[in-house]
């Protein structure tokens, strides 16, 4: 059996034509026909409009199960003991609180996915909200529905399965240095405040550190 390739090489010494069919993991897989090129992905991004920063909505709710499926929730309570109900992550404390929830900007990931589904990603929380570190920086806090979330140091980065799933372009654009604070994988939350939500429920800036910088207006993602 042939080895694999680390991380670190998917990001920077495989070919961009490299078959990441051919990496191995237990759960769901992407089609590989799918995949946007380097220049279709940043074509496309830079074509949508720009995402709210202040009040955005909650898209998508997902848990990830034990056994590597999805599970898609109109509504949950979502805890600091836990996170979201059910999920894996929450199952499994090795991965501890700063990885409770994992979070995508809806329209990144939809752009991302190119017609796959959005649970093919692997997070819970899609919101149509700017999570770029510079609207977002970490301690940031979110009132979704009834509960609180901030946004944690973890960095979200993908792993092989977003690769396999979506391409080798979305994790090397993650990484670009041009291109690394949008947060193109996303972010991580932790609950701060015990609450429920539902899709299509406001989800609110309610605090930024206060060392970050003022924003102004809208950016593009």
């Amino acid at each position: 059996m042939s080895s694999q390739p680390t991380k670190q090489a998917l990001l920077d010494e495989v070919p961009q034509e490299f078959d990441t069919d051919t990496l191995r993991f237990d759960g769901l897989r992407g089609t590989r026909a799918a995949h946007l090129s380097a220049e279709a992905l940043e074509s496309r991004l830079a074509a949508l409009e720009p995402a709210p920063k202040d009040e955005g909505t909650l898209d998508l709710l997902v848990a990830r199960t034990p056994d590597f499926g999805r599970v898609l929730h109109e509504r949950v309570t979502l805890t600091t003991a836990g996170g979201m109900p059910g999920d894996r992550f929450a199952l499994q404390t090795k991965y501890g609180p700063e990885a409770q929830l994992a979070t995508m900007q809806a329209d990144h990931a939809r752009v991302i996915a190119n017609g796959q589904p959005l649970e093919l990603h692997g997070d819970n929380l899609f919101l149509s909200l700017d999570l770029s570190a510079e609207n977002l920086p970490v301690g940031s806090r979110l009132r979704l529905g009834e509960a609180l979330l901030e946004v944690t140091p973890k960095a979200h980065n993908g792993c092989k399965k977003w690769a396999q799933r979506f391409g080798l372009a979305p994790m090397r654009l993650n990484m670009a240095s041009h291109f690394r604070s949008r947060r193109l994988r996303g972010l991580y939350l932790r609950v701060i405040e015990d609450g429920e939500c539902a899709l299509g429920d406001r989800v609110v800036v309610v605090s930024r550190p206060r060392s970050a910088a003022p924003h102004t207006g809208t950016t593009r993602p």
